[in-house]
């Protein structure tokens, strides 16, 4: 039986609140979830910070996925744009291994964004309720003396859909400490309900759905959710990105599909220089 959930997207848009919605997700049969990667951080997952004018920020999480150019962050189209901030950022940069150190350091020490990548089903002049299915993006980043961000920090695989839902999968990214952005990365850990026609709502359909993840609230969007995590080397195989959250723990990745998110990778990977 479908329950009805108030659901909101995990990006923090500073001094406008958060974005939300209302949708219906399916009643979770996943494990419940637990803290998962050991504390500390993840070399490969960081914390992407928006410039969005007018003194605005916003606060999201993404990870490294290999590509070719080594250049390649994914993270949430929601995190790129919205129906309530529908133009893309003036400048952004992601900070791998970032720790409790407060976004001006994301800021002074992140890796430039240099482009924008979101599906041609995300449209943010829609309502989030219609564009959720394509809650997916990549960012471009900069190279530093010749040197990728995946050479400098390793990257992640990506698995494009179908997703299985056999095989725990960890969900990782940056929560927003209101009083000053510097809460450490967080963790859970499960086997994943992937929601379908008859179990969810039309917005949630093919989502991930994992429960017990109270710690993944505002800012942990985009962050990856990976298989075979190996703690030593902070990769694994990413599955989807963080997506949106009912508030109580319960929350929804949406993976990539097959042949718009290759064309999407590419696209992204193109883009590096």
């Amino acid at each position: 039986m479908a329950v009805l959930a108030s659901v909101t997207a995990m990006g923090l848009l500073v001094a406008s609140g958060p974005r939300a919605a209302l949708v219906e997700t399916a009643e979770a049969t996943a494990a419940r979830g637990r803290t998962a990667h050991g504390g500390g951080t993840v070399a490969t997952v960081g914390k992407l910070v928006t410039e969005l004018g007018d003194g605005q920020y916003g606060a999201c999480s993404g990870a490294i996925v290999d590509s070719p150019s080594g250049s390649v962050v994914a993270t949430a189209a929601h995190c790129v744009t919205a129906p309530d901030s529908p133009r893309e950022p003036v400048r952004a940069w992601f900070a791998p291994e970032y720790d409790r150190v407060g976004p001006q350091q994301a800021l002074d020490e992140g890796w430039r964004v240099l482009a924008f990548h979101t599906p041609s089903g995300w449209d943010a002049e829609r309502t989030l309720a219609e564009i959720l299915p394509h809650d997916y993006a990549f960012v471009t980043v900069e190279k530093r003396d010749g040197r990728s961000i995946k050479d400098t920090y390793g990257a992640n695989t990506l698995d494009f859909e179908p997703i299985g839902r056999e095989g725990e999968v960890v969900p990782l990214g940056y929560p927003v400490n209101p009083t000053n952005g510097r809460a450490p990365l967080a963790s859970c850990a499960g086997e994943v309900e992937v929601l379908t026609e008859a179990t969810a709502h039309t917005a949630n359909v093919g989502g991930l759905l994992l429960t017990g993840c109270d710690e993944l609230t505002q800012g942990a969007s985009g962050g990856p959710w990976l298989r075979d995590l190996d703690s030593e080397r902070g990769t694994g195989r990413l599955v989807g990105v963080m997506s949106v959250g009912s508030g109580d723990g319960e929350v929804l990745a949406r993976p990539f599909p097959e042949r718009q998110g290759r064309k999407l990778l590419d696209r992204a990977d193109a883009a590096a220089r």
